[in-house]
């Protein structure tokens, strides 16, 4: 796997990451989780930006978005305890099945 795809799944599973330092920043008013969020949306900004200059913008995007998606659906599962009824469960693993897909024919991995 070229390090660029390294990149992306890091990118990608940071995404999960700011999303509850965001809801726990309390709408900005909690300052520490506030800058943890800052932190982890640039850095998984950054790792975005590597891995688009080699995989191009399109399938990068798309692979991230996928990523962050299916985490961030699991945590909401597992942390607010949001349903996870079948269908929602089968809507995820489509969204696993497009990035596996995208990634079997871009041709980089």
């Amino acid at each position: 796997m070229a390090v660029e795809w390294i990149y992306l799944v890091i990118a990608g599973l940071l995404e999960p990451c700011w999303i509850v330092t965001l809801e726990k920043s309390d709408r900005f008013r909690k300052i520490s989780w506030t800058a943890a969020t800052a932190v982890i949306m640039l850095v998984s900004l950054y790792l975005l930006s590597l891995a688009m200059a080699v995989i191009g913008p399109g399938t990068s995007y798309a692979v991230w978005t996928g990523i962050g998606a299916v985490f961030t659906m699991i945590l909401g599962i597992i942390l607010y305890k949001e349903s996870a009824t079948l269908l929602r469960i089968f809507f995820i693993l489509l969204i696993v099945a497009g990035v596996v897909g995208i990634n079997l024919v871009s041709g980089v991995a």
